[in-house]
């Protein structure tokens, strides 16, 4: 007789296999439709100079001097991150091992002790064929961009125009227009929107009136934004609250398509580092049920980024069917953690959730990080499938191919 360890084994070889051979669409990226030019990130220099590895790299030399490593040139800021995370000691960290990754998979030797070879392969490539490369290496059919209108330099892109890939879709993010009210007043009132700092007036309209624009503008498939651990439903004290209440929900209802909430960042904790200075709290899960029951015909894609919210998280999505949590987002993108809470959510949600996004800001790193989080799903759905096994329930690969469509549909 067969143990089930050997089964469990032969299951897990399968859901891989199917796992890999599965395109997928990426739901949550900051990457570009590489006809926006210089906004689309890649190549080894982008890779190293990535936030993630910049704040450990001033972990490794505490006595770098913040204003002297952001004076250097990128190619520079690389060299150091190199020279301290991969050649002076083990890269064991999964910011430095997917690096490592990404190299492997080109065909690349990543024990170089320069950044030499790396940088002849990539200066050799057309942005396109590299596109095609890495989505061909990492499986994905499609992604969703993180699109901001209120940032010069992408709305001149978009206001040239340019023909777009069918892979890159768009999504609105929100946090430029709506957060810091009344920042946001200036620079919607210089692309013709009446605002008022008040809120008073046809202010809520004229929002709305861009989230509409724009939504059209870019063929939008969901809205988005990042929000602090502070933020609280309902205050009617806040602008935040009163603006995504009175016009972001709204406007997202009327178009039919999901708003998108990332809760839990802490800006600039330290801000010497700039966008490695962001931190992690916890948030509310109150404002979660309350904003979910108070816009029931509303769709939300919800992800947490405090460990401690994951749970209730996944509490809050049983009783609220027009929640869908997704991804392991940011400090929880960890082995470790990503393999936790993904067990929990199969064990508590079914199939009902989105298991990851990238949240790649650098081309490449859809190749590791979809190579590590296929890596963890085949282990967490292996031991899954084999207490079904124990219950006289087994799956075929046909069932599994099903599952795997489920948990990674082709849109949101």
């Amino acid at each position: 007789m067969t143990s089930p360890a050997i089964r469990k084994n032969a299951l897990e070889r399968t859901i891989r296999k199917i796992l890999a051979e599965t395109p997928l669409t990426d739901i949550h990226t900051h990457l570009y439709d590489p006809a926006m030019g210089p906004l689309l990130l890649w190549g080894i220099d982008d890779l190293l100079t990535y936030h993630y590895l910049v704040a450990e790299a001033f972990r490794a030399r505490p006595d770098l001097d913040y204003d002297a490593f952001w004076a250097l040139e990128k190619r520079e800021k690389a060299d150091l991150i190199w020279e301290e995370l991969f050649v002076k000691r083990s890269p064991v960290s999964e910011a430095c091992r997917g690096v490592l990754t990404v190299l492997d998979r080109l065909g690349l030797n990543p024990r170089s002790r320069t950044l030499a070879p790396f940088r002849r392969y990539f200066a050799g490539r057309r942005v396109e064929d590299y596109v095609q490369t890495v989505l061909e290496t990492a499986n994905i059919a499609r992604l969703y961009m993180t699109n901001d209108p209120l940032d010069p330099e992408e709305r001149a892109a978009w206001e040239r125009g340019f023909a777009r890939d069918p892979r890159f879709l768009a999504c609105l993010r929100l946090d430029s227009a709506v957060m810091g009210w009344p920042a946001p007043v200036g620079p919607l009132r210089a692309l013709g929107y009446r605002v008022e700092e008040s809120l008073s007036g046809g202010t809520l309209a004229e929002l709305k009136r861009y989230l509409h624009e724009w939504s059209d503008r870019i063929d939008a498939r969901y809205m988005a934004i990042s929000l602090p651990p502070s933020f609280r439903y309902p205050d009617e004290l806040s602008p935040l609250t009163t603006l995504l209440a009175k016009a972001v929900f709204p406007a997202a209802r009327e178009r039919g398509i999901p708003a998108a909430m990332m809760i839990g960042v802490k800006k600039l904790v330290n801000p010497r580092l700039r966008l490695a200075g962001d931190s992690v709290g916890k948030a509310q899960i109150e404002t979660v049920e309350r904003i979910a029951a108070d816009f029931g015909e509303n769709r939300f894609l919800v992800t947490m980024l405090a460990r401690e919210n994951a749970h209730e998280l996944c509490v809050a999505a049983r009783k609220f069917r027009n929640l869908l949590v997704f991804g392991c987002w940011w400090f929880l993108n960890n082995p470790s953690l990503v393999a936790e809470i993904t067990s929990m959510r199969l064990e508590m949600l079914g199939l009902s959730f989105i298991p990851q996004h990238s949240d790649a800001r650098v081309l490449d790193q859809l190749v590791y990080k979809w190579e590590h989080s296929r890596d963890i799903l085949a282990r967490v759905l292996a031991e899954k499938y084999a207490a079904l096994a124990d219950a006289s329930w087994k799956v075929s690969a046909a069932d599994i191919r099903r599952d795997v469509r489920i948990l990674f549909p082709a849109e949101v």
